[in-house]
């Protein structure tokens, strides 16, 4: 490959002040909202790592790769030339990713650099990229690097990185989600967000302390929840939102093009995933079973079924939870499942995708709004094991997370007036009842636009 194909994509290396006129970064500038993804200041850069930033697409990966850069082109110890950045949509395969890399190796041998940054942007693309990536660091060609290999095709990643065992120096895996509604806030109303604090754990004393501090803001936050509810957290959305009062058309079919690809690319049908959404998002938030989505389609193996909707959790569309038994804190995978969708957005495309209305819509994205919110928690602080599951017999829990030796109850009730489920069963002991205006501390009645934007994720 010719060095002045890596130039174009590298415009820095003509001067720092050049970074100005790479083209991702020029039109994150022109968008009417930005969000800079914490992720940019958290990832590491010390040498030698091998990182892995999973996420959905348009979600903001490439955004947060160019923020890192430029944050590295202020660095005065680093030269322009150190920073390396290639977006692999562009590759066939490895061979071509070999290329590409020894391109730019025997480039910056030229300029007797010893160490770089290297970026390498929606590497799935290029088939079997893995197999460069492992013999170059087991050749010590990467001793003294950072590289950060990005992918929204999470299944493929998420298979291959197993292939690098010990191989990955100071590495770590990043997954970049939607903005949660915290962050949304951030971005839609700094004033409020300059009021809020956020909790570490989920400690009924620091719960109510900091829900009631943020009670005389409910309106506000309400506010800007019916607007999170509408339009979600990603980029493109909420860009589309804020400059037509709508998520344009374009918007849609770009996000639903993404799940389409990404199905496509793995091997699967898109009209067998389209059967399977339809039958599954008119059972939400009820649990399910994959038998019974199965009797409701033309796909009679519920393994298939199975298949699918673990594809897409991979592939960041939704979490699923598990029965739990309250009494010993394990999962019951053979019960009925719960399907939570990642983000709002998703209740939009898929009505049009699969041609129909779903009925208790806002009902439904509370709910799942909760869901995935608290797993991001359970994730992030390692305080659970990084599961969401939930619990029903007469009546039910909606969320549920999991600690060692005890468990801590959600239950939404998105009405106007509501009571508190006072449920105490095996070792769980705290659950909270989460309402839309209704705020009673002491009996751990909290509205849901409160508690999440506590929730620092």
């Amino acid at each position: 490959m010719e060095q002045d194909i890596l130039l174009g994509k590298n415009p820095w290396w003509k001067g720092k002040e050049y970074f100005h006129d790479d083209e991702d970064y020029k039109k994150w500038k022109e968008k009417k909202i930005k969000w800079e993804p914490r992720l940019k200041d958290e990832i590491g850069l010390d040498a030698f790592a091998l990182h892995f930033l999973f996420g959905p697409r348009q979600v903001g990966k490439t955004t947060t790769i160019k923020l890192i850069i430029e944050k590295l082109l202020k660095d005065e110890k680093i030269k322009p030339e150190q920073i390396f950045y290639f977006r692999c949509d562009e590759l066939k395969d490895y061979k071509e990713l070999h290329e590409v890399l020894e391109a730019y190796f025997s480039f910056r041998e030229q300029l007797n650099i010893k160490n770089s940054y290297i970026f390498l942007d929606e590497i799935t693309f290029a088939d079997e990229w893995f197999r460069t990536i492992k013999a170059w660091i087991d050749e010590g060609k990467f001793k003294s690097d950072v590289v950060l290999i990005s992918g929204s095709a999470t299944l493929e990643i998420k298979k291959h990185r197993e292939y690098f065992p010990g191989r990955r120096g100071k590495g770590r895996n990043y997954i970049l989600y939607p903005l949660s509604f915290r962050e949304f806030i951030k971005i839609m109303s700094e004033e409020i967000y300059a009021k809020l604090e956020s909790i570490s754990s989920l400690k009924e004393e620091e719960i109510k302390e900091k829900s009631a501090k943020l009670f005389a803001h409910l309106v506000e936050l309400n506010k800007s929840f019916a607007l999170y509810l509408k339009i979600g957290g990603f980029p493109l959305a909420i860009n589309s939102y804020a400059e037509n009062k709508g998520i344009s058309l374009s918007v849609k079919e770009t996000y639903t093009s993404w799940i389409k690809s990404d199905l496509a690319k793995i091997g699967r049908d898109t009209a067998i995933a389209r059967e399977i959404i339809k039958s599954m998002i008119n059972k939400i938030p009820s649990p399910m079973s994959w038998e019974g989505i199965a009797k409701e389609t033309s796909i009679k193996s519920p393994k298939t079924i199975n298949a699918y909707i673990h594809i897409f959790e991979e592939i960041f569309l939704l979490a699923i939870s598990n029965y739990i038994d309250l009494n010993t804190l394990t999962a019951k995978f053979g019960k009925n499942k719960k399907i939570h969708l990642a983000d709002p957005i998703f209740y939009e495309l898929f009505e049009e995708w699969c041609l129909i209305n779903i009925k208790d819509k806002e009902n439904k994205k509370a709910e799942n709004i909760l869901a995935y919110h608290l797993l991001r928690f359970a994730k992030e602080t390692k305080l659970f094991d990084g599961e969401v599951f939930y619990w029903q017999n007469n009546s039910e829990i909606d969320v549920i997370l999991r600690s060692k030796d005890k468990a801590c109850g959600f239950e939404v009730k998105w009405a106007n007036n509501v009571k508190p489920a006072r449920l105490m069963i095996g070792k769980m002991k705290d659950v909270y009842t989460l309402s839309k205006y209704t705020c009673n501390i002491k009996e751990k009645v909290i509205p849901l636009s409160i508690l999440l934007a506590l929730l620092d994720v």
